[in-house]
């Protein structure tokens, strides 16, 4: 496929491709056709031979060429494979995201026009509020412990394609909290940072109400805007066997100090944090079938912990 590639990759060839589709030709007709000098087209021509996609004969004193149509349909399939993939957006849709990646491009890219066209002064998304539910797959003890322990907040705490690279979270009150995200496939971390946020605990009554700010980063370090979260569990119906008792979860998220430059993160927080939920019920699922200490259920208070993954 590579040779092929490379072969039709050429538009001198890829016209002779076309003049080849229609009839064989011959070398001289080819070139006047092309209107090219006929050494250079026979150079093409062989190019053409050695990827596959023509064969020629030589018929008293010319030499024929014809198009071999297998390659061209294989590389016809392989397109639409490709595009079919980009329409849906991959394989697997992200959850919660009907259509995956793609379709989360181009919410985002809606999102993102609407909230820089707001974006005229500072200010202009204070008082903004964001609301968000999940009923989560175990009791309100791990639940808490995903929300507030270092390890655990790093299996869910980015949207999908992300990864966390630096993250402390003192869960209480004062304490401090610094996340960093780079992308997921950025393994060695080569690429830029994908976004920082830093912030403090402001209140904390475990296996029931946290709260804290949380203020991401410019590129130069400046505050984009600030987030005021809001975290309530209650209880939800109970488990029946083998099913883990349910916990109710409401977030509010409240934007202060927004700047002109927070459009960007603003317009995702809809998106990416409602995908980061969707990450928290999914590892908690897989807590709850892997758990098997009595200390899973019980709701913890935690120092700092820095995580690196």
């Amino acid at each position: 496929m590579d040779a092929l590639l490379a072969a039709l990759a050429d538009p001198a060839r890829w016209r002779l491709v076309g003049l080849l589709a229609e009839r064989p030709r011959s070398v001289g007709v080819l070139a006047q056709l092309a209107e090219a000098r006929q050494p250079q087209t026979t150079k093409h021509l062989q190019a053409l031979g050695r990827a596959g996609v023509v064969t020629s004969q030589r018929t008293g004193q010319r030499r024929i060429y014809a198009l071999e149509s297998a390659p061209l349909r294989a590389l016809a399939e392989e397109l639409l494979r490709l595009a079919d993939s980009a329409q849906t957006g991959g394989a697997t849709a992200v959850a919660g995201v009907p259509g995956g990646p793609r379709a989360t491009f181009d919410r985002y890219g809606l999102h993102l026009d609407a909230e820089r066209s707001a974006a005229d002064r500072p200010g202009w998304a204070d008082g903004r509020t964001f609301r968000f539910h999940r009923d989560l797959p175990a009791a309100p003890g791990p639940v808490w412990r995903h929300l507030t322990e270092a390890p655990l907040l790093a299996d869910w705490w980015t949207p999908e394609a992300l990864r966390s690279s630096e993250l402390v979270f003192e869960a209480r009150p004062g304490g401090r909290i610094v996340q960093e995200y780079r992308d997921a496939e950025d393994t060695d971390g080569s690429d830029a940072a994908a976004g920082r946020a830093e912030g403090v605990v402001v209140a904390v009554r475990p296996g029931e109400h946290l709260s804290y700010r949380l203020s991401p980063l410019l590129p130069d370090g400046r505050i984009a805007f600030t987030a005021h979260l809001d975290f309530d569990l209650f209880p939800g119906p109970a488990g029946t066997a083998g099913t883990p008792a349910a916990t109710g979860l409401d977030v509010r998220w409240r934007i202060t100090d927004s700047t002109v430059e927070s459009a960007d993160f603003i317009a995702g927080i809809d998106i990416g944090f409602g995908q980061s939920l969707d990450n928290l019920a999914t590892a908690l699922a897989a807590f709850a079938g892997s758990a098997t200490s009595p200390s899973a259920a019980q709701p913890q208070h935690t120092d700092a912990k820095d995580s690196q993954s």
